[in-house]
């Protein structure tokens, strides 16, 4: 049984990915929690040292907020067909957003965060929305972002871009291993460096270790040469059948360099392709 954790702020962005979740993971049993987090003082205390009673609470933010998540269960309920394998749970928090994802991540003990990430917006016209960048960056759970505009498909290829540079346990791996199985789906592990240069030992090294992990799954390396990481995986994405991207997040330099810099003009993957980051568990 697995258990995934749904943030929602019951915009669009946000059932765009709970749809997402429940198509992607339709053939197996599952615990749904979704979760939605907001600060009480944006709601009820305008910046005053007021102490709202738990009556308070309960009438102008705890009521609103559940009816809110009946709403979204219902809008579920109208749009799939009852599957036996799924349950839903509502869950509802006043807290700093990712504490609250931490604590439920650990109580519920999650397999999986799937949330919507609006890509460029406002006038800095970031990739990921803050929330979403805080969650894959700063909570140990391997998390799904999913684009605005991201549709369901089968799944056929993978990408998995890597500098080599690190070594990847397997338990890090597991999930990716899972997800290659359920879909029979192919890896495409990609090394794109700035400069031709060859790998030195401890990459080709590193690049065994991958090519031994995944022998028994469909999976090809392959190499680009680039000044930007993020024009190569979109050339790359355009031509193949990409249908999510894959890193782990303690790569974190070259991670940044794919989901954090601030330029997006032709970078339409961030838009449609959903992106999974995997985490070493505590």
């Amino acid at each position: 049984m697995k258990n995934i954790l749904l943030p929602t702020d019951f915009s669009e962005n946000s059932w765009n990915a709970i749809k997402y979740a429940v198509n992607f993971f339709e053939k197996e049993a599952c615990n749904f929690y979704l979760l939605h987090v907001n600060r009480i003082g944006n709601n009820i205390m305008n910046g005053s040292p007021y102490i709202a009673t738990e009556e308070v609470l309960e009438e102008v933010y705890t009521k609103p907020v559940k009816q809110q998540i009946r709403k979204v269960l219902k809008r579920i309920a109208n749009h799939f067909p009852p599957n036996k394998e799924h349950r839903f749970y509502s869950l509802s928090d006043y807290n700093f957003f990712i504490e609250s994802i931490r604590k439920h991540v650990e109580e519920k003990n999650i397999d999986i965060i799937v949330m919507g990430t609006k890509g460029a917006s406002g006038l800095k016209k970031i990739i990921m929305g803050s929330n979403t960048g805080d969650v894959i960056t700063k909570v140990k759970c391997t998390t799904l972002a999913v684009p605005e505009d991201a549709e369901f498909v089968k799944l056929n290829e993978m990408a998995f871009p890597t500098d080599f540079s690190l070594n990847y346990d397997i338990q890090i791996l597991q999930p990716l291993t899972d997800i290659l199985e359920h879909y029979e789906a192919i890896l495409r592990i990609l090394h794109i460096s700035k400069k031709n240069t060859d790998l030195n030992i401890e990459q080709k090294r590193n690049r065994e270790l991958l090519g031994d992990y995944f022998n028994d799954k469909k999976h090809s390396f392959h190499y680009l040469t680039n000044k930007k990481v993020e024009d190569a995986i979109q050339c790359f994405v355009e031509s193949r059948d990409i249908n999510m991207i894959c890193m782990v997040a303690k790569n974190l330099n070259y991670f940044q360099q794919i989901l954090f810099h601030s330029k997006i003009e032709e970078i339409s993957y961030h838009t449609e392709i959903p992106f999974l980051v995997l985490h070493e568990k505590n």
